[in-house]
């Protein structure tokens, strides 16, 4: 899905639908994942972890931001259960309206 150059090394986000995660790897080895429920035409996000070496790189937010193009790609509507997911759609507003106008006070958003 996301194929990008972090200085000398190779980032990838990719869909696991089988296991129901975004996987990002950095040049090959897998350093995190973003936890979802495939609910048809909604993607219910649970959890986002990212291995504790691989901490402080910002790959949470660019796992999190190619799951939600990705899931705007798809015309799919997004329920941030997950916290780490609800702050980058925060922080990141022009991913709002991914959140239905009626979940959005349940996420606090």
């Amino acid at each position: 899905m996301t194929d990008a150059s972090g200085g000398d090394q190779t980032i990838e986000v990719t869909d696991d639908r089988g296991g129901e995660r975004y996987v990002i790897t950095v040049d090959g080895e897998p350093a995190g994942f973003a936890q979802y429920r495939d609910r048809g035409r909604t993607i219910a996000f649970v959890h986002t972890e990212i291995d504790d070496r691989f901490e402080g790189r910002g790959l949470g937010g660019r796992l999190v931001s190619a799951a939600l193009d990705d899931a705007r790609s798809r015309g799919l509507a997004v329920l941030p259960f997950c916290p780490f997911v609800r702050g980058y759609i925060e922080r990141h507003p022009d991913y709002l309206d991914l959140v239905p106008a009626t979940q959005r006070e349940q996420f606090g958003l």
